[in-house]
């Protein structure tokens, strides 16, 4: 047993909440591509049994502020979130409600074709709640401005291509990738300004029978592009399905934002143009976080996920001319070193 470890289960302890309740021993409730850690516990008491999840996030690297202001924001909107029941954050500890361990990810591998529709029908729902109930409330959060996009994008040249695979880029090539991330950048500022989880996608999702889906990682919410989530979730880097089955996910998304008045009819090509480029855009970026993750953080696990996530960039970015030059780097120089 670690120090840091004794020093959590002594504020376990101490907490009212747990009190004269048998607590078991936490045991590792979930991975993470950060510092946080994740503990689980289950109590016998008077009251009947629970389970709760224990966040270790320490304060050297995590804050767990903003995790407290955004859960508490989207328990208003009335979306499922571990709610913070207890905290110590000199320490950087969090007592959360359990929402289970099934993620859609889990599920979606083997479900028939009717579970994995209705799944993705509600985390669409739950997103476009997220964005009508939480447009007021976004003005308070950091703004997805262009210098994120811009430094979010230089991880996929600086990890992936530079310490990853060691590939560089000459002049002209330099020049081609400038103007590709230009043109994302300006493609993601044009579009509506909203509620951004951030990281929406099939391991963040939690299948719930009641009040389904339950949201995780929210922390890094900030106010930016509409299609940032929708793109995450249907173009995600842990799971592909058919070009129909997402085109048929988006319509209904798109759909959904004009019966609220976000979106117009009239309006799709353009959404789906914006929908795309913002895709590319987060798969640099998950591309370079992926790499990172190996060489600064020791964690390995995420590089299986490159080859899927580069594949999106030229199925999609194929489609437009101008970030031809990134699918041609792509396909002749970064795919074929994960072959």
């Amino acid at each position: 047993m670690n120090e840091r470890f004794q020093i959590m289960m002594n504020w376990l302890e101490s907490l009212s909440i747990l009190q004269e309740c048998e607590v078991t021993n936490p045991v590792p409730a979930s991975s993470d591509a950060s510092f946080r850690r994740y503990f689980r516990i289950e109590t016998k008491g008077a009251a009947g049994s629970n389970s709760y999840i224990i966040m270790d996030a320490p304060v050297k690297h995590e804050d767990c502020r903003p995790f407290i202001a955004v859960s508490e924001q989207l328990v208003k909107m009335g979306l499922t979130v571990p709610e913070v029941l207890a905290q110590d954050l000199d320490q950087g500890f969090l007592l959360l409600t359990d929402l289970g361990s099934t993620t859609y990810l889990s599920v979606l591998e083997t479900a028939s074709e009717s579970k994995v529709d209705a799944l993705y029908g509600d985390a669409l729902a739950a997103l476009v709640r997220l964005q009508t109930k939480g447009n007021t409330v976004a003005q308070s959060l950091p703004a997805y401005d262009d210098k994120l996009l811009y430094t979010e994008m230089s991880l996929f040249s600086d990890w992936l291509l530079g310490t990853h695979l060691d590939i560089g880029l000459d002049k002209v090539e330099t020049q081609a990738w400038q103007n590709v991330q230009d043109l994302l950048v300006n493609s993601a500022l044009k579009q509506p300004q909203t509620y951004v989880h951030r990281d929406y996608h099939s391991r963040n999702l939690m299948v719930l029978d009641e009040a389904n889906p339950g949201i995780l990682d929210f922390q890094d919410a900030v106010k930016g592009p509409l299609t940032y989530d929708a793109v995450s979730m249907l173009r995600d880097c842990y799971i592909a399905w058919p070009e129909g089955q997402v085109l048929e996910w988006q319509r209904n998304y798109f759909l959904q934002l004009c019966q609220t008045k976000v979106m117009h009819k009239d309006e799709w090509n353009h959404f789906q143009r914006s929908m795309d480029l913002m895709g590319v855009q987060r798969h640099l970026k998950a591309s370079g976080i992926f790499a990172r993750l190996l060489h600064r953080d020791g964690k390995d696990g995420y590089l299986k996920d490159i080859p899927l996530t580069l594949e999106y960039l030229v199925k999609v970015g194929g489609k437009y001319p101008e970030i031809q030059s990134l699918v041609n780097l792509v396909e002749s120089k970064v795919l074929p070193k994960f072959s």
